[in-house]
């Protein structure tokens, strides 16, 4: 398992870089001002102000500081030096008062201690886990009793279908294997034509009662 997460974090790293000159993430309009939240997590999570939000698998870095602008006292995290050293320098250069850690999110509480009242993740972020139950105990461990927990992300089913097919064509399995799926992909979702050295990257599918389960058993 460890050199999936490797060879997928070669590529993260790289692909920071594309993506903080990419139009997707627009930095520089994001240190004019502009915050990168979306209407559901900002209406699901509502007044955040002065609450402790952890943010699992932060990128570079955006929402933790759009959270930190809104008033919430934010830890961001994410497994890519990359990211973390750019995350940083954003914060600074935007005066936002912001911390980021760089870890595995499964072992975090080798390095982070504390409760939160939040725990937030979003967009994308389940296929880079192989241990959802193993996902699920961290958030547990972190988070306050009585506090909120909320995941944004797209149903799985969007992952069965055939990309490269004109009709709608199933190829790939909804259910969870332990060997992830391999792919081989330049360019990225933030910039399509960008040219990319760490070309691969594995992936694992986790159906909606995978994860709901997984949240159950850890409390």
């Amino acid at each position: 398992m460890e050199e999936y997460y490797e060879t997928n974090k070669r590529r993260w790293n790289e692909l920071v870089d594309i993506h903080a000159k990419s139009k997707e993430y627009d930095l520089e309009n994001f240190i004019a001002g502009k915050n990168s939240l979306h209407r559901v997590e900002l209406e699901k999570l509502g007044d955040v102000k002065g609450k402790r939000l952890l943010h699992l698998q932060c990128h570079f870095g955006l929402d933790t500081i759009s959270w930190a602008r809104l008033g919430a006292k934010v830890t961001g995290v994410d497994f890519s030096e990359t990211a973390i050293e750019l995350a940083r320098e954003i914060a600074k250069k935007v005066g936002v008062d912001a911390e980021f850690v760089c870890s595995n999110v499964f072992d975090l509480t080798k390095v982070l201690e504390g409760e939160y009242d939040i725990v937030f993740t979003s967009y994308g972020v389940l296929c880079w886990l192989k241990d959802i139950d193993g996902w699920a105990r961290i958030i547990t461990h972190y988070l306050k009793k009585g506090g909120v927990f909320l995941l944004v992300e797209s149903h799985p089913f969007m992952w069965v279908f055939d990309d490269a097919s004109e009709e709608l064509k199933l190829k790939y399995s909804y259910w969870h294997n332990e060997e992830p799926l391999s792919w081989e992909d330049d360019g990225t979702y933030a910039d399509k034509d960008a040219k990319v050295t760490n070309k691969k990257s594995y992936e694992w599918q986790h159906t909606v009662s995978d994860v709901l389960n997984a949240l159950i058993k850890a409390g």
